[in-house]
C-alpha cells in the first residue's frame, strides 16, 4: 500500500507541529540530515519550541557535530529550564567534545531536576574522571552503588577506575559483585582475570581469562587474551611453583 504524502495544515501552529512530528520520525529512522531540515522549518515558524531545538541537537549529536549539538541543546534548556533530557544530552555532548567542566555543569543540573535517574550520576563521575579527580569520581560511583545496588554500570566504572589506580584487589571484588548480579556480564570475567594477572596470581588469571573467552569468544579483545593465556602457560612451565 502506497504511503500518503504528508499534508501540512495552513496555520503556523499546525505546520510547526507537523514539521516537528515528521522530523521526529525521520530522526528515529536515522535520517538525520532530512530531520534537520524539518526541525529548522519548525523553528522558523516558532522560535520558542524547545522540542524542535532538542531534536535538532540530537541529530547533530548523531552526526558527531557536537558544537552544533551543544548550541541547540543549550537553546532547548534556555526555553525549558527543567528539561532533564536536554541537560543530560548536553552533558554527553560536552564529554564527547572533551569539555568536562561543561559536562559536570549539565549533569548536575539534570540530577537536580531528576535525582532518581542513575545515568546522569554515572556520567557525572565520568566527567570528574576526565578532570583527573579520581577521588570525587570514586565517591560518586560508590554513592550510586549504595543508592542503586543493582545498577551494574556503577560497579563497572568504579572497578575500571580502581584498575587504573592499580588497586587490583578492590577492583576484583567489585567485578565479582557484578558477576553475582549478572553471571553473563563477560567484561567482569576479563576484569578479574586482569586483576589476578597484575597481582601475580597466574593460575587464577588463566581461569578467568578462559571464562571470558567462553562467554565472548568473538570479542575484539579475544586475540589479546588468547596470546596472554599462551604466555602464562609458558611462564607456568618455566616456573611451576609460580614464584614471581
Amino acid at each position: 500500500m502506497a504511503t500518503k504524502p504528508i499534508q501540512y495544515n495552513k496555520t503556523s501552529k499546525h505546520a510547526e507541529i507537523d514539521f516537528c512530528k515528521v522530523a521526529d520520525i525521520l530522526r528515529q529512522k536515522n535520517s538525520y540530515q532530512e530531520a534537520v531540515s524539518h526541525y529548522l522549518n519548525a523553528i522558523l515558524i516558532n522560535r520558542d519550541d524547545e522540542n524542535s531545538y532538542y531534536g535538532l541537537g540530537l541529530c547533530y549529536k548523531a552526526l558527531e557535530n557536537y558544537t552544533k549539538a551543544i548550541k541547540y541543546l543549550e537553546k532547548a534548556t534556555e526555553i525549558k529550564s527543567d528539561f532533564y533530557e536536554a541537560f543530560y544530552e548536553l552533558g554527553l555532548c560536552h564529554l564527547a567534545e572533551g569539555i568536562p567542566c561543561g559536562a559536570i555543569k549539565s549533569f548536575v543540573q539534570a540530577i537536580q531536576i531528576n535525582p532518581e535517574k542513575p545515568d546522569a550520576i554515572l556520567h557525572l563521575g565520568m566527567a570528574h574522571e576526565m578532570c583527573d579527580e579520581a577521588d570525587m569520581a570514586l565517591m560518586i560511583y560508590q554513592k550510586l552503588i549504595e543508592n542503586s545496588p543493582k545498577y551494574i554500570k556503577a560497579y563497572e566504572k568504579k572497578a575500571d577506575l580502581l584498575v587504573k589506580l592499580h588497586d587490583y584487589k578492590e577492583a576484583s571484588l567489585l567485578y565479582n559483585k557484578i558477576i553475582k548480579l549478572n553471571p553473563e556480564f563477560y567484561r567482569a570475567y576479563l576484569g578479574i582475570g586482569t586483576c589476578f594477572d597484575k597481582l601475580g596470581k597466574r593460575i587464577e588469571a588463566q581461569r578467568y581469562y578462559r571464562k571470558f573467552l567462553l562467554k565472548k569468544p568473538n570479542s575484539h579483545k579475544a586475540p589479546v587474551v588468547k596470546a596472554r593465556l599462551e604466555k602464562l602457560k609458558t611462564l607456568a612451565k618455566n616456573n611451576p611453583f609460580n614464584i614471581i
